[in-house]
């Protein structure tokens, strides 16, 4: 069976996308693990799934399957891309998209210019803060801040943020954290903009990562490093991020890039 694909990306955070309203994928963990292969398959961070939602209050609905074929809960780079596809393939017309997965409804605020999606809003709900001794019992924890933004982000601010490339899949499964843990590595800049590279959970490095800069942007303030509103910069580009004083939501604004289509054998 021929399975039509497109590949996106939201700051390099590169995943197949599959309209699973119209293609069924029996078993996504094992396709994740073959299509997301650099070398042998289409190569990604991960597989995407797009269906109608199964509640109530939502348009549709997001299934996320990591490079390893784990299920993740959520992730911001695929939350705009899926606005896009939505809106560019015609199967909405609402600039409102609200949008179910498994930490929750996420609602998706298109930016459109002549019928274009030029950048989402993905509003990303509360954060959820824990104590940070919690994380820091057992030893070889460096000191951080753990932050939930529907999955959990571990951030460390350093003054070289290549520490991700020797401690990031070792802090992943840290036994600190039972259920494994997204790494970021963060440093202010001069300009106050933020510099990050990212662990995925279940991915390893990635160019960007939605939910990490979101729970980066909460750490520093917290920390009293940076405003409420701030600018992440990533590895694969860069995303403004607002936690709200209002309602204490964070928002999170980038962009979202068609790559190419194409259809993989599915058996």
């Amino acid at each position: 069976m021929l399975v039509p694909f497109t590949k996106m990306h939201g700051c390099g955070n590169d995943y197949i996308y599959v309209n699973a309203m119209q293609h069924h994928i029996f078993d996504p963990s094992d396709a994740a693990i073959k299509w997301s292969d650099r070398h042998k398959g289409i190569g990604s961070d991960g597989l995407v799934l797009i269906d109608r939602s199964p509640v109530g209050g939502a348009d549709f609905s997001m299934r996320i399957f990591n490079a390893d074929g784990s299920e993740a809960m959520m992730c911001g780079n695929a939350s705009r891309c899926i606005g896009k596809y939505l809106y560019e393939r015609k199967l909405t017309d609402k600039h409102e998209i609200r949008l179910f997965t498994l930490s929750g409804i996420k609602t998706l605020r298109l930016h459109v210019t002549d019928g274009m999606v030029e950048g989402v809003t993905v509003d990303m709900g509360c954060p959820i803060m824990e104590e940070e001794l919690l994380f820091r019992r057992t030893a070889g924890l460096p000191a951080g801040t753990f932050v939930s933004m529907g999955n959990p982000h571990y951030v460390v601010f350093t003054d070289d943020v290549n520490h991700v490339e020797t401690m990031g899949k070792s802090l992943e499964c840290h036994g600190a954290f039972p259920q494994r843990c997204n790494i970021e590595f963060a440093h202010i800049m001069a300009d106050g903009r933020i510099r990050v590279r990212v662990w995925e959970r279940g991915s390893g490095i990635t160019q960007a990562c939605g939910t990490g800069a979101c729970a980066v942007a909460v750490a520093a303030y917290a920390n009293r490093l940076s405003a409420r509103h701030c600018r992440v910069v990533m590895d694969g580009g860069e995303l403004c991020i607002e936690w709200s004083e209002a309602d204490g939501h964070v928002y999170m604004t980038g962009p979202a890039e068609f790559v190419f289509d194409g259809e993989i054998d599915y058996k």
